[in-house]
């Protein structure tokens, strides 16, 4: 028998529970990755990202969402892949900080992105009929990719992958209740 997961299908809205820093409301976001698999079944050195689309369906992105109070910054982080884009897996060290103007806000947010190496992608998740999901190679999510934040913070992570002295050992599987997520 198979082990069962159970995932709240239900996003978290609204802000009164947001975080701010200077004013600044923080974003906590990931860029999901994985290792492609080659022909003969084996893991390929080239990597793949999983860019989704925006709610109304414009633009690509990477997950991304508010930081909330009650939670630890990789579990908002890993909220967020649940919850927009449907994977699960290990969050690594932070890829930076970016400062950025809300297009639909006109206010400047604080911008904080990790890695996450995908361990499993869900077939139901809450935001599934509002965006898609896509997996390209890193050459593609740059070029799609909308936000020149996350197109810096995707160039970290290939940077970091690149480097043998930072191959993702040291990632660590964060822990999601349901009580976190609803």
């Amino acid at each position: 028998m198979g082990v069962e997961k159970m995932v709240c299908l239900v996003s978290r809205t609204g802000r009164q529970f947001q975080r701010y820093n200077k004013g600044r409301r923080q974003v906590v976001g990931c860029i999901p990755y994985r290792f492609k698999l080659s022909n003969d079944g084996k893991i390929s050195d080239e990597v793949e990202v999983l860019v989704i689309s925006s709610q109304k369906g414009h633009a690509l992105m990477f997950p991304k969402g508010g930081w909330e109070i009650d939670e630890s910054i990789e579990e908002a982080a890993s909220r967020e892949c649940i919850e927009e884009a449907g994977v699960l897996g290990n969050i690594g060290h932070q890829l930076g900080k970016w400062d950025f103007l809300s297009k639909s806000r006109g206010t400047y947010y604080e911008g904080l992105m990790f890695p996450m190496l995908v361990t499993e992608q869900l077939e139901l998740w809450p935001e599934q009929h509002v965006r898609q999901r896509i997996w390209m190679n890193v050459v593609e999510a740059r070029e799609a990719c909308r936000d020149w934040w996350m197109k810096e913070a995707l160039d970290v992570l290939v940077e970091r992958l690149s480097s043998p002295m930072n191959q993702p050992k040291e990632d660590k599987t964060i822990s999601i209740s349901i009580e976190t997520m609803c």
